[in-house]
Protein backbone atom coordinates (compact mmCIF):
# COMPACT_ATOMS: atom_id res chain seq x y z
CA UNK A 1 0.00 0.00 0.00
CA UNK A 2 3.22 2.48 0.81
CA UNK A 3 4.48 1.78 -2.70
CA UNK A 4 0.80 2.34 -4.52
CA UNK A 5 0.61 5.45 -2.17
CA UNK A 6 3.99 6.54 -3.43
CA UNK A 7 3.08 6.19 -6.94
CA UNK A 8 -0.38 7.78 -7.01
CA UNK A 9 1.22 10.90 -5.50
CA UNK A 10 3.57 11.29 -8.10
CA UNK A 11 1.03 10.79 -10.48
CA UNK A 12 -1.07 13.22 -8.89
CA UNK A 13 2.38 15.45 -9.40
CA UNK A 14 2.02 15.37 -12.97
CA UNK A 15 0.25 18.63 -15.11
CA UNK A 16 -0.14 16.14 -17.83
CA UNK A 17 -0.74 12.38 -17.38
CA UNK A 18 1.77 10.36 -19.47
CA UNK A 19 -0.75 8.01 -20.99
CA UNK A 20 -2.84 11.01 -21.94
CA UNK A 21 -0.84 11.22 -25.09
CA UNK A 22 0.60 7.52 -25.08
CA UNK A 23 0.37 4.62 -22.67
CA UNK A 24 3.88 3.28 -23.69
CA UNK A 25 5.40 6.62 -21.92
CA UNK A 26 3.09 5.85 -18.74
CA UNK A 27 4.69 2.42 -18.65
CA UNK A 28 8.44 3.77 -19.54
CA UNK A 29 7.89 6.67 -16.75
CA UNK A 30 7.27 3.39 -14.27
CA UNK A 31 9.58 1.30 -15.22
CA UNK A 32 11.91 4.31 -14.66
CA UNK A 33 10.96 4.53 -11.30
CA UNK A 34 10.98 0.79 -10.82
CA UNK A 35 14.27 0.35 -11.66
CA UNK A 36 15.78 2.93 -9.75
CA UNK A 37 18.99 1.74 -8.55
CA UNK A 38 18.90 1.66 -4.65
CA UNK A 39 22.69 2.14 -3.81
CA UNK A 40 22.02 1.73 0.34
CA UNK A 41 20.58 -1.71 -0.60
CA UNK A 42 23.49 -2.69 -2.31
CA UNK A 43 26.33 -1.50 0.19
CA UNK A 44 23.80 -3.13 3.07
CA UNK A 45 23.66 -6.95 1.17
CA UNK A 46 26.00 -6.54 -1.05
CA UNK A 47 26.35 -6.83 -5.35
CA UNK A 48 25.14 -10.23 -5.52
CA UNK A 49 22.43 -10.26 -3.22
CA UNK A 50 21.23 -6.88 -4.62
CA UNK A 51 21.24 -7.72 -8.14
CA UNK A 52 19.62 -11.19 -7.63
CA UNK A 53 16.56 -8.62 -5.88
CA UNK A 54 16.37 -6.52 -9.20
CA UNK A 55 17.19 -9.05 -11.37
CA UNK A 56 14.11 -11.59 -10.51
CA UNK A 57 12.24 -8.57 -9.74
CA UNK A 58 11.99 -7.55 -13.56
CA UNK A 59 11.43 -11.51 -14.59
CA UNK A 60 15.09 -13.09 -15.32
CA UNK A 61 16.59 -15.57 -13.27
CA UNK A 62 19.83 -16.49 -11.72
CA UNK A 63 22.20 -19.29 -11.17
CA UNK A 64 24.73 -19.16 -8.55
CA UNK A 65 28.08 -20.44 -8.51
CA UNK A 66 28.07 -24.40 -7.09
CA UNK A 67 24.08 -24.76 -7.78
CA UNK A 68 22.48 -26.47 -10.67
CA UNK A 69 19.23 -24.85 -9.96
CA UNK A 70 17.82 -21.84 -11.50
CA UNK A 71 16.45 -18.83 -8.83
CA UNK A 72 13.20 -17.44 -10.22
CA UNK A 73 11.04 -16.77 -7.17
CA UNK A 74 12.28 -13.39 -5.15
CA UNK A 75 10.53 -14.59 -2.57
CA UNK A 76 12.51 -18.07 -2.07
CA UNK A 77 16.08 -16.16 -2.71
CA UNK A 78 18.81 -17.81 -0.62
CA UNK A 79 19.45 -16.88 3.13
CA UNK A 80 22.39 -16.64 4.75
CA UNK A 81 26.34 -15.30 4.78
CA UNK A 82 26.04 -12.14 2.09
CA UNK A 83 29.40 -13.65 0.65
CA UNK A 84 27.94 -16.93 -0.12
CA UNK A 85 26.05 -16.68 -2.93
CA UNK A 86 27.68 -15.70 -5.89
CA UNK A 87 25.62 -14.83 -9.21
CA UNK A 88 27.20 -17.20 -12.04
CA UNK A 89 24.54 -16.84 -14.96
CA UNK A 90 21.96 -14.85 -15.80
CA UNK A 91 18.62 -15.52 -17.76
CA UNK A 92 16.86 -12.53 -19.02
CA UNK A 93 14.48 -14.13 -20.86
CA UNK A 94 11.21 -11.92 -21.44
CA UNK A 95 12.26 -9.39 -18.34
CA UNK A 96 11.92 -5.99 -18.04
CA UNK A 97 15.51 -5.42 -17.75
CA UNK A 98 16.36 -1.62 -18.76
CA UNK A 99 19.66 0.48 -18.33
CA UNK A 100 18.74 2.49 -15.93
CA UNK A 101 19.10 -0.44 -13.19
CA UNK A 102 22.69 -1.43 -15.05
CA UNK A 103 24.37 0.17 -12.08
CA UNK A 104 22.89 -2.99 -10.02
CA UNK A 105 25.54 -5.13 -12.57
CA UNK A 106 28.92 -3.41 -11.19
CA UNK A 107 29.99 -5.34 -8.45
CA UNK A 108 28.99 -8.24 -9.95
CA UNK A 109 32.83 -10.45 -10.61
CA UNK A 110 31.98 -14.02 -11.06
CA UNK A 111 29.12 -13.76 -14.14
CA UNK A 112 30.02 -16.47 -16.63
CA UNK A 113 26.94 -16.51 -18.78
CA UNK A 114 24.21 -13.88 -19.61
CA UNK A 115 21.30 -14.33 -21.76
CA UNK A 116 19.02 -11.50 -23.35
CA UNK A 117 16.18 -12.65 -24.86
CA UNK A 118 13.40 -10.81 -25.62
CA UNK A 119 13.98 -8.35 -23.90
CA UNK A 120 12.57 -5.05 -25.35
CA UNK A 121 13.92 -2.54 -23.16
CA UNK A 122 17.44 -3.44 -23.89
CA UNK A 123 19.01 -0.62 -26.34
CA UNK A 124 22.58 0.04 -27.09
CA UNK A 125 23.32 1.53 -24.32
CA UNK A 126 22.80 -0.90 -22.39
CA UNK A 127 25.36 -3.41 -24.15
CA UNK A 128 27.68 -0.27 -24.19
CA UNK A 129 28.15 -0.23 -20.38
CA UNK A 130 28.25 -3.69 -20.23
CA UNK A 131 31.09 -4.11 -22.84
CA UNK A 132 32.67 -1.40 -20.62
CA UNK A 133 32.51 -2.92 -17.16
CA UNK A 134 36.08 -4.29 -16.37
CA UNK A 135 34.74 -7.15 -13.85
CA UNK A 136 32.68 -8.53 -16.93
CA UNK A 137 35.13 -7.84 -19.29
CA UNK A 138 37.20 -10.78 -17.43
CA UNK A 139 34.53 -12.90 -16.26
CA UNK A 140 32.13 -13.80 -19.04
CA UNK A 141 32.31 -15.83 -21.08
CA UNK A 142 29.01 -16.62 -22.89
CA UNK A 143 26.56 -14.39 -24.19
CA UNK A 144 23.24 -14.54 -26.07
CA UNK A 145 21.29 -12.29 -27.26
CA UNK A 146 18.38 -13.30 -29.01
CA UNK A 147 15.15 -11.17 -30.58
CA UNK A 148 15.77 -7.93 -28.45
CA UNK A 149 14.32 -5.57 -31.27
CA UNK A 150 16.09 -2.34 -29.75
CA UNK A 151 19.56 -3.57 -30.10
CA UNK A 152 21.84 -2.46 -33.33
CA UNK A 153 25.30 -2.88 -34.87
CA UNK A 154 26.53 -0.20 -32.38
CA UNK A 155 25.22 -2.16 -29.51
CA UNK A 156 26.49 -5.70 -30.25
CA UNK A 157 30.09 -4.70 -31.39
CA UNK A 158 30.24 -2.88 -28.11
CA UNK A 159 31.01 -6.37 -26.75
CA UNK A 160 33.95 -6.91 -28.40
CA UNK A 161 35.65 -5.34 -24.83
CA UNK A 162 34.69 -8.71 -23.12
CA UNK A 163 38.03 -9.88 -23.88
CA UNK A 164 37.52 -13.72 -22.27
CA UNK A 165 34.13 -14.32 -24.22
CA UNK A 166 33.96 -17.76 -25.83
CA UNK A 167 30.65 -17.77 -27.61
CA UNK A 168 28.38 -15.50 -28.73
CA UNK A 169 25.19 -16.00 -30.29
CA UNK A 170 23.14 -13.41 -32.17
CA UNK A 171 19.88 -14.81 -33.45
CA UNK A 172 16.52 -12.49 -34.56
CA UNK A 173 17.92 -9.01 -33.96
CA UNK A 174 16.54 -7.10 -37.12
CA UNK A 175 18.08 -3.86 -35.79
CA UNK A 176 21.52 -5.36 -36.62
CA UNK A 177 22.51 -4.57 -40.31
CA UNK A 178 25.47 -5.23 -41.20
CA UNK A 179 26.74 -8.41 -40.19
CA UNK A 180 29.48 -8.93 -42.54
CA UNK A 181 31.57 -5.64 -40.24
CA UNK A 182 30.56 -7.54 -37.04
CA UNK A 183 31.94 -10.86 -38.09
CA UNK A 184 35.11 -9.33 -39.25
CA UNK A 185 35.93 -7.33 -35.80
CA UNK A 186 35.27 -10.20 -34.11
CA UNK A 187 37.76 -12.45 -35.79
CA UNK A 188 40.18 -9.18 -35.45
CA UNK A 189 39.50 -8.17 -31.67
CA UNK A 190 38.38 -12.05 -29.99
CA UNK A 191 40.26 -14.69 -32.64
CA UNK A 192 38.63 -17.64 -30.51
CA UNK A 193 35.03 -16.85 -30.00
CA UNK A 194 33.10 -18.80 -31.56
CA UNK A 195 30.59 -16.69 -32.88
CA UNK A 196 27.19 -17.68 -34.17
CA UNK A 197 24.45 -15.58 -36.23
CA UNK A 198 20.83 -16.20 -37.11
CA UNK A 199 20.46 -12.86 -38.89
CA UNK A 200 18.43 -11.79 -42.00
Amino acid sequence: MMLFGKISQQLCGLKKLPWSCDCRYFWGWLNAVFHKVDYERIRDVGPDRAASEWLLRCGAMVRYHNQERWQKDYNHLPTGPLDKYKIQAIDATDSCIMSIGFDYMEGLHHVEKIRLRKCHYIKDDYLEKLGKLENLQKSVLEMEIISCVNVTDKGIIALYHSRNLKYLLLSDLPGVRKKENLIRAFKTALPSLELKLDLK
